[in-house]
């Protein structure tokens, strides 16, 4: 517990902030899924994922009394790096993770307690936020931008269909319908291994190491019925998946990945639409297509052909040891020019290593 002199309507006020594991307190749960900012990644079988793959340990800071009720919490997990350095990142591997709190101020609050809780044992502390007025404060400078899509899906399907650009995803859907492209959805072993064949297909193609087939399944076994992987058939052949999760009102596409060979059967484009029909049967109000880096213009044409909407997703870090950033730039060109050119077997052991660091 932490005591803070905090400002308040031009008033200075004590507050304190409190440490609990998001793993063993059932608030967070309940927070989770109650909270509208809350996603997927903040919640506990996310975070159980994480540690079960990759050994991080999960904290969250709130103003809340351990014999109150959870009305705020920021979620953070430690990563110890010989490479990267030791940082706060809330949280690894998502595409965004709001601060769960009521106005900016909590924010500000609850960050200084992760600085002071952190002080001598990390770096520097990564937030990525959704939303774009959580970072006011001065300790914070700008670290990575990527674009988020997320297609509303309050509209009627055939409103949702007709946004569909014509030739990039209509004219590929109704190819696939032509070309007997099956499609299937699951949780099983064989679905796993469908999947998993495609991403080192995909990643290979992309010049990346895969990340660890552990990691893809301790989501199944610890997210159970809100992790599902589609996968599209020609002739009983795998060739193209996603990996979808599920959220309050919220579909996450996570993953994907595809036989280049066959992606003139538009594939793909189907496994979307089949996607977007089944979240419509389901009721959800939106459908996030995940971030991308500002610089892959096709992915980005991709997901803008489904009718998404585009904003600017920002990372922000405290300032401290900036050089950090120089180091996960280094790990990403040698994983580009080095470890993309290993053999499988290698590489995926590859790919343990480099997303340990990396987060």
């Amino acid at each position: 517990m932490w005591l803070f002199l905090f400002p308040s309507r031009g008033v200075h006020v004590t507050v304190q902030v409190y440490e609990i594991n998001p793993e063993t307190d059932p608030r967070w749960n309940l927070l989770t899924e109650s909270h509208p900012n809350a996603s997927i990644f903040h919640t506990g079988q996310w975070l159980e994922a994480l540690r079960r793959t990759y050994g991080y340990s999960a904290t969250v800071f709130t103003t809340s009394p351990p014999e109150d009720p959870l009305t705020n919490g920021v979620a953070f997990c430690q990563l110890d790096s010989w490479l990267t350095g030791s940082r706060l990142v809330s949280i690894p591997f998502s595409d965004h993770c709001d601060p769960l709190v009521q106005n900016a101020d909590d924010v500000a609050l609850l960050i200084s307690a992760a600085r002071k809780n952190g002080a001598g044992k990390v770096k520097h502390i990564q937030i990525r936020p959704r939303r774009s007025d959580l970072t006011s404060e001065s300790f914070f400078c700008l670290d990575q931008q990527h674009y988020l899509h997320v297609l509303d899906l309050r509209p009627s399907l055939d409103e949702i269909y007709a946004r569909f650009h014509k030739n990039g995803v209509q004219r590929k859907i109704r190819r696939a319908d032509r070309e007997g492209v099956t499609l299937e959805r699951g949780r099983s072993e064989s679905n796993l291994q469908d999947f998993y064949q495609l991403l080192l297909l995909t990643r290979r193609r992309h010049k990346l190491p895969p990340q660890p087939l552990v990691w893809f399944r301790n989501l199944l076994q610890c997210l159970g019925s809100r992790a599902t992987i589609h996968v599209a058939r020609i002739n009983g052949r795998p060739i193209a998946s996603i990996l979808t999760l599920h959220h309050q009102q919220t579909l996450v596409y996570k993953y994907g990945c595809s036989d280049a060979q066959f992606h003139n059967l538009g594939a793909m484009p189907r496994l979307f639409w089949q996607v977007i029909q089944e979240a419509k049967c389901e009721q959800l109000h939106e459908f996030d297509l995940g971030r991308s880096e500002l610089d892959n213009e096709g992915l980005i044409r991709f997901k803008d052909h489904f009718g998404a909407a585009r904003t600017t997703l920002s990372y922000w870090r405290s300032s401290e040891a900036r050089e950090t950033r120089a180091n996960t730039d280094l790990l990403s060109w040698i994983a580009k020019n080095f470890l993309s050119q290993l053999p499988d077997t290698f590489l995926r052991l590859a790919g343990r290593v480099f997303y340990r660091h990396v987060g």
